[in-house]
């Protein structure tokens, strides 16, 4: 009985093992570094567009744009982004319509907020975009970051957090309390005129510490001059995409 001489396995050459390890390298390093984002239309009027495209210079994705709470989290491309919001897919990446609201986001951030505000002169799409850097090294978990989008310095007490923000300025605030509970809260303003103090709310709300929260005082149109107060929880969720690829 006659056996087959056995062969050895074919092995990989050290070359091609570098090769095969820097590739997958650079692929996990490009996954690591996409940026993710939510979006947030502040103040939101009831004839506002309730979706848009966002166009990051390649891609065109069709978002969500609520009002009562963030979007879903929407993964970008990494590296410095020209963002644009767009009724519909640009035919011509380099042809975008003139005035088109564009915001950019640094190569740096990797996680921010899109804040959409309304814009009715723009006859491209009725809005404005800001955007809030959301990293984590900076913003963690539990925590509130505070925009003053008004005139007046404003002031309180949240749970065991005493809370002064100057005029159109932000600040990042500890968790009120440590676990998930209820806690008082009570903000008011200073007045431009006599230096007085009025109240803007007294009431109770509700700590997660798993979740940040990102909170505006702003003045509401048509209103009167005491400001308004909206904080919005941040629980993440799964990237959400509809991409169209501009040729």
């Amino acid at each position: 009985m006659k056996y087959k001489k056995q062969t050895k396995p074919p092995t990989l050459k050290p070359l091609t093992i570098l090769v095969f390890f820097l590739l997958c390298l650079n692929a996990f390093a490009q996954e690591a570094s996409k940026k993710t984002c939510r979006i947030l239309f502040l103040e939101r009027p009831a004839n506002a567009p309730a979706k848009l495209q966002l166009f990051d210079g390649t891609t065109s994705r069709e978002v969500e744009l609520p009002g009562l709470n963030f979007s879903p989290v929407y993964e970008l491309p990494p590296g410095m982004l020209n963002l644009t919001l767009l009724p519909s897919p640009p035919k011509d990446a380099e042809k975008l319509p003139y005035g088109a609201p564009t915001t950019r986001v640094p190569e740096n951030i990797s996680d921010f907020y899109l804040i959409v505000t309304s814009d009715p002169k723009n006859k491209v799409a009725p809005v404005r975009i800001k955007v809030i850097d959301a990293g984590q090294s900076a913003f963690r978990d539990g925590q509130m970051l505070w925009y003053n989008l008004t005139d007046l310095a404003i002031a309180g007490k949240l749970g065991t957090e005493k809370i002064v923000i100057k005029p159109q300025s932000k600040i990042i605030m500890n968790a009120p309390v440590n676990g998930s509970e209820d806690y008082p809260v009570s903000l008011g303003y200073r007045g431009m005129e006599n230096g007085l103090f009025y109240p803007i709310c007294e009431t109770r709300w509700i700590h997660n510490p798993k979740s940040r929260s990102l909170g505006f005082l702003f003045m509401q149109a048509g209103s009167s001059r005491t400001p308004r107060v909206q904080v919005f929880p941040d629980f993440r969720d799964q990237p959400h995409d509809k991409k169209t690829r501009i040729q």
